[in-house]
């Protein structure tokens, strides 16, 4: 801002002021505008008042109230502004909304105005309008001059409020209204001219104000910056007087610093002088050998030279000439670096340990200290002062800490030292190692607290007086690791004594004894089980067959059953499949062996393919028999082992004790007699050794031998048993039964042979024969007019095993030409639990082909409902035991109708065999029985029989 010279002068520079002051002004303007305000809108709301009560009429109620309503709202409006602007901070005032608020109600009140001289003045009344006229022009002229602050403003309420009008009235077409527009028109002029007038003087008198007030401004700067320059020269006066008197102070103190400093030293040269008769005492006392070096001349003043070197003065007083050369050959190169090092200012001071060469020629370990104590102007070092002392003792001292403390850490068993109050100082590596505690969590705990030490917490009083009264304790515990687990240890725990004898360390030693414990079992086990199969080996089976002997022989009513087990063809799997294949399946039909036999004794592994199973206090023979069959059922399942589907059998001899003897070894001897007879007869059975062993043998074989003969020369023949359907009371199926007749022994019983076919095999070629007999029976009756029938033919667990069922139904079908829903399988329910998956498999195969299946003999095995569930069979045939014993209210009528309620809420069909009687058939009618079949409608027939049965049938309907 630049003003002139004379404070009350115009200003120098006006445009520049005054763009300086356009923002100030404007506010101010603003500011004045809204304070000069109040007044002249009150007096327009006074006028408009009486401009009302004139104009107030009936025929211009509503127009004139309806401008008075306006008139009122905008007053409020302009009072409620005012408010607001008086009420706002002045950074708020500054807005530019409060000038355009303003110049826009100024608009609004004009309009208003103009608008009630054009609208509501009325033309037939001179009188009226001369009033209205200057009410309106009163307000105006009041309005005008307190806006004329800012011309903005003015002409925002004056060109509303008056070109309007004055429109209006010229061109109204009345000379009178005309005059009146001449009248506004000269009020509108007037009115400019003094609005310019008051804008340019209160522009000026706001100018002149700012001007003023800048240089009042100016004026107190100048007065405080003057103010502060007088405080900073008297500050600056009074720091030099003080300054002055500190400096005689000094100068008095240090005259008497100076005088005690003379005093002291003079004590101190007397105390110097003891000291240094001290520091020579101390240095002898120590064996510290003091040296004096310089660097320039190489020369070296050295004490204790006969303690440390034994040698004499005289002879060293060079450096590097004499003591140099003595020194190791191994710590030449790093002695020489610490010297470089602090020659260089690398390193405060000089210090490294080596070895010299004494006089009497062993080495002596020096440990050397030293410091530059002079050094030229370059900073080269001219002179060194240290000190050098024998610390062979305590190399040799450390060396032997460090080999314990190796000793200490690689000790492969934990070592654990603790104070004479049982707490835990150290503990090595191995610590951890065993007990999986982190060394640092157990360090300055007590041992009764360590969680490591559950069991020698127990045993922590006698520990503790054992060692009290002995001085050692050792013996086993179970502790435990970190993790929780238990183990076995050996801790041998000394004490050790100080010089007086009292008990300064307590040293543990302890090891794990898990890996010796399991080698023992392991050693154990290989004595008594085969490695191979984990059964009992033949060692523990003769103890424990001795055992059993004894037992026997003490009880007297006790009796032994053993079983001779010899896989069949294992040689030959073991030749052509190798070694690793046979180890698995040895260990497989090991585990199923404990799996069929949990009633055994023992089950001992003899040799590679033989296994023997000692029965303690047999049953009696049957129900060997019957574990004997299930054993050799469980056996025969097939398994898959790398790839390889195997059935594999096994020939089992039988021997009791004391029926056929009364020694061990016999009985031995007679189930491998046993065994080796069943093996004769074609492997896959087991035998009883008796005393008609012999003779019953050689009938089996001839039988056998037969049975093959009946198979090459047709002696089967298929025998058909017709099934009645009790809904339709039709013969709609039969059941396929394989007859043999022999020619010099007649029709032999199917109980006689088809045991036999299982043993042996032939079951196979006998199922397959009346496959294909049924089939083309089935087709040829429908060759011959006859309605339609189903077949049922049984099947066997062999022919499941062998894995060619499917393809042999498909191949027998394609080759017959029967229908698949014309045929149907049936397998008993006790065959179900010979590989359920497998079975499952097949059936499911089966299926597909649109072949029926069934359950035969249903009640009598021991299925799972679970696998009756999963295995997707048509029909349950219920056994006939069942139907024997129909009553009213009989336990076989339950369990009937429990069947049949079964099957049919699993959306199976039910057959009933072996109804003989009427009322069996009533029953069965009655509980809604799907099929049955028996004596009472038919016995088996041949296939001409059952054409007869079937056209006779045809001629009824």
């Amino acid at each position: 801002m630049t003003l002139n010279s004379d404070p009350a002068g115009p200003c120098v520079e006006p445009r520049i002021i005054c763009k300086q002051y356009a923002t100030e002004m404007a506010v101010e303007r603003t500011r004045l505008l809204y304070q000069g305000s109040l007044l002249p809108t009150l007096f327009m709301l006074l006028n408009g008042l009486v401009c009302a009560a004139l104009l107030w009429e009936p025929r211009r109620y509503f127009l004139v109230s309806v401008w008075l309503v306006w008139l009122l709202s905008l007053v409020a409006l302009r009072v409620i502004q005012v408010a607001a602007f008086d009420s706002a901070m002045p950074s708020r005032q500054a807005h530019p909304i409060w000038l355009r608020m303003f110049l826009l109600g100024s608009a609004m009140t004009g309009l208003t105005l103009a608008g009630a001289g054009i609208a509501l003045v009325p033309a037939d009344s001179f009188q009226q309008q001369a009033w209205v006229f200057g009410l309106i022009g009163a307000a105006a002229l009041s309005a005008s001059v307190a806006y004329a602050v800012s011309l903005p403003a003015f002409l925002s309420f004056t060109l509303p409020c008056l070109l309007p009008a004055i429109g209006y009235l010229f061109w109204g077409g009345d000379e009178q209204q005309r005059g009146w527009g001449w009248l506004g028109l000269i009020v509108l002029v007037s009115l400019s001219v003094v609005a310019w007038q008051v804008n340019r003087l209160i522009q000026s008198s706001l100018l002149r104000r700012f001007q003023n007030q800048a240089l009042i401004e100016h004026l107190q700067q100048a007065q405080t910056r003057s103010a502060q320059l007088n405080d900073a020269l008297a500050r600056e006066v009074e720091q030099r007087r003080s300054a002055e008197e500190k400096l005689r102070a000094a100068q008095v103190g240090l005259e008497a610093r100076v005088a005690q400093r003379s005093l002291e030293l003079e004590v101190t040269s007397q105390a110097l002088s003891k000291s240094e008769a001290r520091l020579a005492l101390a240095l002898k006392a120590s064996e510290l050998g003091l040296w004096d070096w310089n660097l320039q001349t190489d020369e070296v003043h050295h004490t204790q030279l006969k303690e440390l070197f034994g040698l004499e003065p005289e002879y060293i007083t060079a450096m590097l000439t004499h003591l140099t050369p003595r020194l190791h050959p191994q710590d030449l190169p790093a002695l020489k670096r610490a010297l470089v090092e602090h020659l260089k200012g690398r390193s405060e001071d000089y210090q490294i340990e080596y070895r010299v060469r004494h006089g009497d020629g062993h080495w002596v370990w020096i440990e050397d200290r030293g410091r530059a104590v002079e050094r030229s102007v370059s900073g080269r070092v001219l002179r060194m002062v240290g000190t050098r002392r024998d610390i062979s003792v305590s190399k040799e001292l450390e060396q032997q800490r460090q080999l314990a403390a190796t000793v200490f850490e690689a000790a492969s068993e934990g070592i654990v030292i603790f104070d004479p109050h049982y707490v835990l100082l150290a503990a090595n590596q191995a610590f951890t190692r065993v007990t999986g505690f982190n060394i640092d969590d157990m360090l300055g705990r007590n041992v009764v607290d360590l969680p490591c030490s559950r069991d020698a917490r127990r045993h922590y009083p006698i520990i503790r007086q054992a060692l009290k009264q002995h001085g050692t304790w050792q013996g086993e515990l179970v502790e435990a690791r970190a993790n929780g687990e238990l183990y076995p240890q050996w801790l041998q725990l000394n004490v050790v004594r100080n010089a007086r004898g009292n008990v300064s360390h307590i040293v543990g030693f302890f090891a794990d004894l898990s890996a010796r414990r399991e080698s023992e079992e392991r050693m154990r086990y290989l004595t008594h089980y085969d490695e191979l199969t984990g059964l009992a080996n033949r060692s523990l089976f003769r103890e424990r067959l001795h055992e059993a002997h004894q037992r026997v022989r003490q009880g007297g009513r006790r009796s032994l059953a053993l079983l001779h087990i010899n896989l069949d063809r294992f040689k030959l799997l073991n030749d052509s499949l190798g070694h690793d294949i046979a180890d698995q399946l040895l260990q497989k039909m090991a585990r199923r062996l404990i799996n069929a036999l949990p009633e055994a004794d023992t089950i001992a592994r003899l040799s590679g393919d033989e296994f023997a199973v000692l029965f303690d206090a047999y049953g009696n023979l049957s129900s060997l028999a019957r574990v004997a069959t299930r054993l050799a059922a469980k056996l025969r399942v097939p398994l898959t082992i790398e790839g390889h589907e195997l059935v594999l059998s096994a020939s089992i001899g039988i021997s009791l004790l004391p029926d056929n003897t009364r020694e061990i070894a016999t009985l031995v001897s007679q189930a491998n007699m046993a065994m080796q007879h069943a093996k004769h007869l074609g492997g896959n059975n087991f035998q009883f050794y008796t005393d008609s062993l012999q003779a019953s043998t050689l009938e089996r074989l001839q039988l056998e031998n037969q049975l093959r003969k009946a198979l090459e020369e047709q002696q089967l023949k298929v025998f058909y048993q017709p099934k009645l359907c009790l809904a339709t009371g039709r013969l709609n199926a039969a059941e396929a039964l394989v007859r043999w007749d022999h020619p010099a022994m007649g029709r032999v019983p199917p109980g006689d042979f088809i045991g036999l076919a299982e043993e042996t095999g032939l079951i196979g070629p006998i199922g397959e024969f009346v496959l294909r007999q049924a089939c083309w029976q089935a087709c040829e009756w429908q060759r011959q007019g006859l309605a339609p029938i189903r077949v049922s033919v049984n099947l066997s667990v062999h022919q499941l095993r062998q894995g060619k069922l499917v393809s042999l139904v498909r191949q027998v079908l394609e080759e017959t030409g029967l229908a698949p829903q014309y045929l149907e399988l049936e397998l008993t329910e006790s065959q179900l639990l010979d590989s359920v998956e497998h079975i499952i498999a097949t059936f499911q195969q089966l299926r597909d082909l649109g072949v029926k299946l069934a359950i035969d003999d249903f009640g009598t095995g021991y299925s799972s409902l679970s696998y009756l569930k999963r295995i997707p069979v048509d029909y349950v045939k219920i056994d006939q035991a069942f139907i024997r014993g129909l009553g009213e209210g009989s336990v076989d009528a339950a369990i009937t109708r429990a069947i049949i309620a079964m099957a049919h809420g699993l959306s199976l069909k039910v057959v009933a065999e072996g109804v003989e009687r009427q009322e069996q058939l009533e029953f069965l009618r009655n509980e809604r029985c799907d099929e049955v079949q028996g004596y009472l409608i038919s016995r088996p027939v041949e296939a001409e029989g059952l054409a007869g049965l079937l056209r006779a049938q045809h001629l009824v309907e």
